[in-house]
C-alpha cells in the first residue's frame, strides 16, 4: 500500500469516523482552555486594578471609621521599696520609690447617634462608595472607685485626668472635637504616645480635666461631637456598661457587620436608605468597665455598617468564565450531534472558528460591562456571538432549520448561566438540576445513532 493510500485511509477516517470526531473534538475543548486561562486571567488583572483605584480613591476621601472611646484616662501612684546596704554603718537603707500609672475607665453609659451621608465617586470606569457621617456620643460615667484594683482614693491624681478617643481615620476628621464634661468643655489634640495601645488606632486626648468634674459622688456625664469623610464602613467598640447606636442614612444596600446585629424591631432599609438600632449590654461582651496599664485590643468587639457597592461585574464575569468549558463543550456536542445524525461533515477548522467565537464571548462582556451594567453587556455580548455562530452555522450546514436549532440551544445555555450567576443560595441546585436536564436531553436524542460504525 502506497504512502497516498494510507493517507487517504485516514483522511477518510477522520471524515466518517465517530470515534475520530469525538477525538478531535476532545482535542480542540482542551486546546480552547488556553484562551479561557488566559481570559480569566485578563479579568482577575482588571479585577485588581478597580481594587488599586478604589482603595486610591478612599485614601484620598478618607478611609473606614472605627471610634473607639470616650476613655476616662486616670494616672494613679504605685510605691516600691529598695533596700541599699550601708558599709560604714553596716546596716540597710530603705528607700520608697513613687511611680506614675494609668487606669483606663470606661463610661457606664454611651449613646451614638449616627447619620450619614452616602455618595458614590468615580473615577474612569471605576466607583467607589463614599460617605459624610456625623457621630454624637453622649452617656455618663460613674464615681471612680479603684479600691478592687488595690489602688487608694488619696493616690489618684483627679488633676492629671483625661479623656482619650482612639479612632481609625484621623485623616477624614472634619470638625474641632470638643468634649462637654458636666458644664465645662475641653479641646482634643493628637497624641503620638503609642505606649498605650497596640491595635494601631490614632489616639486624641483632651487636656487636663477639672476634678470637680470627676472626683463626685454623681455621676458624670459628658457629650461629644464628631465628624468624618470616611469609606467602607462604620463601626464603634461598645466599651459603655450600657451601649447603644441608632444609625440612619440614605444608603439602599447596607451591610450589617460585626459582633452584632441591630435589633429586627427597629431596622428598616428601603429604596431611600436604611434605619437601624444596636443595644448592647455588658453581659453581652468579655471584658470589664476598668483597665490598668494599657487599653486592650477589643477591635473584635467592634459593630456597624459596610456602604460598599453591591454590583461587582468582575465577580460576575469571573464566575461567568468559569462555565466557559461546559459551554464550549455543549455547544460541540450539539454540533457533533447534527454531524453524526445527518450525515454533514465538518471541517475542524469549522469547529475551531465555533470555539474561537465562544470564547469572544468572555472578552466582550468584560469589555462592555466596565462602561455599563453587566445585564446589558452579557445581553450585548450573547446576541453578538450566538447571531455570528447562527449565520455561521448555516453556511456550513446548508439548511435553516438546523442553525435555527443551534440558535434556540445557545441562547438557553446562556440564559441558563445567567440565571445561575444571579443566584446565591440556589445556584447549586439550580445548576445540577440543569445539567441533569441536559444530559436526559443528550442521552434521548443519542439513542438511535449506531455507535458500532466508528
Amino acid at each position: 500500500m502506497t504512502e497516498k493510500q494510507n493517507t487517504n485511509k485516514f483522511g477518510n477516517w477522520i471524515r466518517t469516523s465517530i470515534t475520530a470526531r469525538m477525538l478531535m473534538i476532545g482535542f480542540l475543548s482542551i486546546v480552547l482552555l488556553i484562551p479561557l486561562s488566559f481570559i480569566e486571567g485578563l479579568i482577575t488583572e482588571r479585577s485588581f486594578r478597580q481594587q488599586g483605584v478604589v482603595n486610591e480613591i478612599n485614601q484620598k476621601w478618607g478611609n473606614q471609621v472605627l471610634v473607639y472611646g470616650p476613655i476616662l484616662k486616670l494616672p494613679y501612684k504605685t510605691y516600691s521599696e529598695t533596700k541599699t546596704y550601708n558599709e560604714k554603718t553596716k546596716t540597710y537603707f530603705k528607700e520608697t520609690q513613687t511611680h506614675i500609672n494609668y487606669a483606663y475607665i470606661f463610661p457606664e453609659k454611651l449613646d451614638t447617634q449616627t447619620t450619614v451621608k452616602s455618595k458614590t465617586l468615580n473615577r474612569g470606569n471605576f466607583e467607589s462608595a463614599v460617605f459624610t457621617t456625623n457621630m454624637d456620643f453622649s452617656g455618663n460615667y460613674i464615681p471612680t472607685d479603684l479600691s478592687a484594683k488595690g489602688i487608694k482614693k488619696e493616690d489618684i491624681l483627679f488633676n492629671k485626668a483625661s479623656v482619650i478617643i482612639k479612632t481609625s481615620n484621623l485623616k477624614g476628621i472634619k470638625n474641632e472635637i470638643f468634649l462637654k464634661l458636666n458644664k465645662n468643655t475641653y479641646t482634643f489634640q493628637t497624641n503620638f504616645n503609642t505606649t498605650t495601645t497596640n491595635n494601631h488606632l490614632d489616639v486624641l486626648e483632651s487636656g487636663f480635666l477639672n476634678p470637680e468634674d470627676i472626683n463626685k459622688t454623681e455621676n458624670t456625664t459628658f457629650s461629644i461631637h464628631m465628624a468624618f469623610n470616611g469609606s467602607k464602613q462604620i463601626e464603634i467598640i461598645p466599651i459603655g456598661k450600657t451601649t447603644t447606636m441608632h444609625m440612619t442614612s440614605n444608603w439602599a444596600d447596607p451591610s450589617f457587620i460585626g459582633n452584632y446585629l441591630p435589633s429586627d424591631e427597629t431596622k428598616k432599609i428601603t429604596k431611600d436608605g436604611f434605619t437601624a438600632d444596636w443595644k448592647i449590654l455588658h453581659i453581652n461582651r468579655a471584658f470589664s468597665q476598668q483597665h490598668l496599664n494599657k487599653i486592650p485590643n477589643l477591635n473584635t468587639f467592634a459593630f456597624g455598617t459596610k456602604f460598599m457597592v453591591m454590583v461587582d461585574e468582575y465577580q460576575k464575569s469571573q464566575r461567568s468564565a468559569k462555565y466557559g468549558f461546559l459551554v464550549i463543550g455543549l455547544t460541540f456536542l450539539i454540533f457533533f450531534l447534527i454531524q453524526t445524525m445527518s450525515k454533514i461533515n465538518i471541517h475542524p477548522f469549522q469547529y475551531l472558528m465555533i470555539g474561537i467565537a465562544l470564547t469572544m464571548f468572555y472578552t466582550l462582556l468584560v469589555s462592555i460591562s466596565e462602561h455599563s451594567n453587566f445585564l446589558k453587556a452579557y445581553l450585548i455580548a450573547g446576541i453578538s456571538v450566538i447571531t455570528l455562530i447562527t449565520l455561521y452555522s448555516k453556511s456550513i450546514l446548508k439548511t435553516l432549520k438546523f442553525p435555527l436549532f443551534i440558535g434556540v440551544s445557545l441562547t438557553a445555555l446562556y440564559t441558563f448561566i445567567y440565571v445561575i450567576i444571579q443566584l446565591e443560595n440556589y445556584a447549586l441546585l439550580v445548576g445540577s438540576i440543569g445539567l441533569f436536564v441536559i444530559l436526559a436531553t443528550v442521552m434521548f436524542v443519542s439513542r438511535k445513532i449506531d455507535w458500532t460504525n466508528g
